[in-house]
């Protein structure tokens, strides 16, 4: 498979919704081995017996995968995670993957029936993560024994684990218009508007250490910029000029600062700004060392506190998230409230 020495479990993990769990063995039996590779780091274990969850294993295959799940920067890390951050995603990991095991045995037991069409979809959804058909052919026989049956059992289970999530948590987890207004109405210090100025800059910086001859040579450019900004009529002009003269960050941004906060605006510059009316153009600011800006102020933001309509959108989101987490909370505890888990 390409770039199977690093990314056999992660695309695995990326072709269905419930995702980190395609492959996890719920039997006593560990799964085959990939075939060897160069790197040692990267071949996963044998399928050592990690959990017991009523009575069904789970492997330290299982586990590994879903670490890679929670830390998908492991290739930058040479196929390993950072040994400060282990333990961490460790405990998450097993978490996650005896909580998985418990949605699909009730799931089971609930008797979910996966629509054939459902099946179908996933499965060609899992066969476009790979390049080629001898890819997907070569994992079939690396990890399913070359049984097409066996595979079809692991996305059936990774579909019942997605199904009861979304019928326990996701589906209980909207947020109406009336509760989000009430958070806003509780919270009115969120949605302060501090006094900010969205401008545009055109700047000039010579190096840190400039000689006398550099420092005059930039006072030059910076006043031929400033007659060029002066001409400028609207935004784009004024953007397009930043783009190709501005000598700072936000020049491949045509110059736009966006909204800055007054606290957050240089005293000089602040000076500046607060003399203009929008759309008008400063003259040059010295900023020091020998370095120059010009700016245009496109608005002057006074303080003030956002309208519910819009942040409606924003908060709906964030209380819908912290009412999933609960859910998903409530869930696991309910699950494993009757359960049997061992962590061996």
């Amino acid at each position: 498979m390409k770039h199977r020495s690093s990314v056999w479990f992660l695309l695995l993990a990326a072709a269905i919704p419930a995702c980190g769990q395609l492959l996890s063995s719920h039997a006593p039996t560990a799964a085959a081995k990939p075939p060897a590779t160069s790197d040692a780091v990267l071949q996963p274990p044998e399928g050592k017996p990690v959990a017991r969850v009523n009575g069904a294993v789970l492997t330290d295959r299982d586990l590994l995968r879903e670490e890679y799940t929670i830390f998908p920067y492991a290739r930058q890390h040479n196929g390993g995670i950072p040994k400060e951050m282990e333990p961490d995603i460790r405990a998450g990991a097993m978490k996650m993957i005896v909580f998985e095991e418990l949605l699909y045995q009730e799931a089971r037991r609930r008797r979910i029936v996966v629509p054939r069409e459902r099946l179908q979809r996933a499965e060609a959804d899992f066969r476009k993560q790979f390049s080629s058909r001898a890819d997907y052919d070569e994992l079939v026989k690396t990890e399913f024994k070359g049984s097409q049956a066996l595979l079809d059992a692991k996305i059936k289970r990774s579909l019942l684990i997605e199904e009861m999530i979304k019928r326990e948590v996701v589906d209980k987890s909207n947020i109406a218009v009336a509760q989000a207004r009430a958070f806003y109405a509780q919270n009115p210090n969120r949605f302060l508007i501090p006094e900010s100025f969205a401008v545009q800059t055109i700047s000039v910086i010579p190096p840190g250490n400039a000689s006398p001859e550099q420092a005059k040579q930039a006072r030059k450019k910076a006043e031929e910029a400033l007659h060029q900004a002066k001409q400028t009529k609207n935004y784009e002009e004024f953007g397009l000029l930043a783009e190709k003269i501005s000598e700072d960050d936000y020049r491949v941004m045509m110059g736009d600062h966006k909204a800055v906060e007054r606290a957050k605006l240089p005293p000089q510059v602040l000076q500046a700004v607060e003399t203009l009316a929008p759309e008008q153009v400063s003259g040059l600011i010295d900023i020091g060392n020998n370095a120059y800006t010009i700016v245009r102020l496109n608005a002057h933001i006074p303080a003030g506190k956002r309208m519910f309509d819009e942040v409606k959108d924003s908060v709906r989101e964030y209380l819908k998230k912290q009412k999933t987490e609960v859910l998903r909370r409530a869930l696991d505890e309910r699950l494993r409230k009757n359960a049997k888990v061992e962590e061996l």
